[in-house]
């Protein structure tokens, strides 16, 4: 039985880590890598590499690998007959419910190359993200991709042949209409605080600050346009991460495997992935074309920036520990505290954007802003059936307390809408209700598997 201390435990450290991903890669978008000693800050040249930011996710993610070599020292050092991929056989032929349904095949071998398919689509993803992340400060970046749940649910009618209820659908509706109001704020906030920021921070935010009348309409035009510019690279970002939900939940369906152990294999095909690349955009042709992906004077703006890359390490850190939070959350308490858990995430980045000065209440403008965050987390909530659902709309009968509890337990192993891991390619499916750790504390393997009767806690 966990200590009372240890569920607040892990709450706060997957609101503190999820929070410094966001918030270390948007104070990483903002450093000065060239021509910092000129007087004249429009000559400054600020770290705008998001290939490098995915590669640094990728590699937090393979720090994943670390607890599970870890698990499996521990495991061979204990007695040879606790043999666990004996138990899983046995353990997923004895729960299963129904004698018709096939239990998940172990995921190696060849199979295991699999989850390159997701780890592609992450990349892709994550990469579209950080771009957007360039012209869009970080709470409307973090705001807007709760659009995620819309590119789910409809992926999942689409691809997984599921059925929604007109109110999932409504509360699709309602994901859209905060999304929209989120990216229309967006763009009269930094249009009303452009003035009111020093000229480092103004260009950070993508933000143009002339110390003359420079404020024309064409300019202005400009402004909006980036910031609608970013909104799109962050909303088109979703649809890959949606097929990688997708992609995933297919491979679960038929695949068993440990959720860290399975971030870490996307960590490593997404790295393998980029390192494939690195030719190509290497390239003089093809680095000249945007200096997103000029990889070269992108590794020398790392090594010769100290704040840049001790914030790169600090990512990869903090998405590692995000990665062991979110699932011991999922599997200690529940995959809805995760989900509530989430939204306080993004709460607490705007708190910290407005108290660190990058953003600002700018009344009436932030009152859009605060409306259509309102309307994301309820249109969220309504789809996870965390909130009651209105009486006008049809919606599913309420379960028995057995049902309830079985129905829980198939979302924490499915998991697919409950807002997975951010900057990860964490599994949506299975979420910590398998592999290493498939034992109970104080229970043996073997026990089990002769069908001695498990202790209820």
């Amino acid at each position: 039985m966990p200590s009372p201390l240890f569920i607040p435990f892990l709450l706060g450290g997957m609101i503190l880590t999820g929070s410094s991903n966001s918030l270390w890669s948007k104070w990483q978008d903002m450093q000065c890598v060239e021509n910092c000693t000129d007087p004249d800050p429009r000559t400054h040249v600020l770290y705008e590499q998001p290939v490098w930011q995915t590669l640094q996710m990728f590699l937090g993610e393979m720090l994943c690998f670390l607890p599970v070599i870890y698990t499996w020292l521990r495991t061979r050092r204990q007695s040879s007959s606790v043999q666990l991929p004996e138990h899983d056989s046995d353990s997923d032929s004895a729960s299963s419910p129904s004698p018709n349904k096939l239990a998940p095949q172990p995921l190696h071998g060849w199979n295991v190359f699999l989850l390159w398919i997701p780890a592609a689509c992450d990349l892709t993803g994550t990469t579209l993200m950080n771009v957007g992340l360039l012209y869009t400060p970080v709470s409307i970046y973090q705001m807007t991709r709760g659009a995620l749940v819309l590119f789910v649910g409809v992926f999942s009618v689409i691809f997984l042949r599921r059925r929604l209820w007109l109110y999932q659908w409504a509360s699709l509706i309602i994901v859209m209409s905060g999304v929209a109001l989120v990216g229309y704020s967006g763009s009269l906030i930094k249009n009303a605080i452009k003035e009111a920021v020093s000229p480092v921070l103004a260009r950070a935010l993508g933000l143009h600050h002339g110390d003359e009348h420079a404020a024309t309409l064409t300019g202005e035009e400009d402004e909006v346009s980036k910031v609608l510019v970013g909104i799109f690279f962050i909303l088109f970002a979703q649809v890959f991460t949606a097929t990688q939900f997708v992609v995933e939940e297919k491979i679960m369906s038929r695949y068993s495997v440990s959720p860290l152990l399975a971030v870490g294999y996307e960590g490593l095909f997404g790295t393998l992935s980029i390192l494939l690349f690195v030719p190509l955009l290497t390239h003089p042709r093809i680095a000249a074309l945007s200096p997103f992906f000029d990889l070269p004077r992108g590794y020398s703006q790392l090594i010769h920036t100290p704040a840049v890359l001790y914030s790169g390490l600090a990512i990869c850190v903090s998405i590692s520990l995000f990665n062991w939070f979110g699932l011991s959350v999922t599997r200690h308490v529940s995959a809805t505290a995760r989900s509530l858990t989430d939204t306080c995430r993004t709460l607490s980045i705007w708190v910290v954007s407005l108290g660190v000065g990058w953003e600002r209440l700018v009344w009436p403008i932030s009152v859009l802003q605060v409306l259509g965050f309102s309307l994301l987390v309820y249109g969220t909530f309504l789809f996870n059936n965390l909130v009651p659902v209105p009486p006008c709309m049809p919606g599913p009968r309420p379960l028995s307390a057995a049902a309830a509890e079985r129905v829980d337990d198939e979302e924490e192993r499915e998991g697919l809408l409950t807002n997975p891991l951010d900057e990860t390619a964490a599994l949506p499916a299975d979420l910590g209700l398998s592999g290493f750790d498939v034992v109970p504390e104080g229970e043996h393997a073997i026990a089990q598997a002769h069908g001695h009767p498990k202790r209820s806690d």
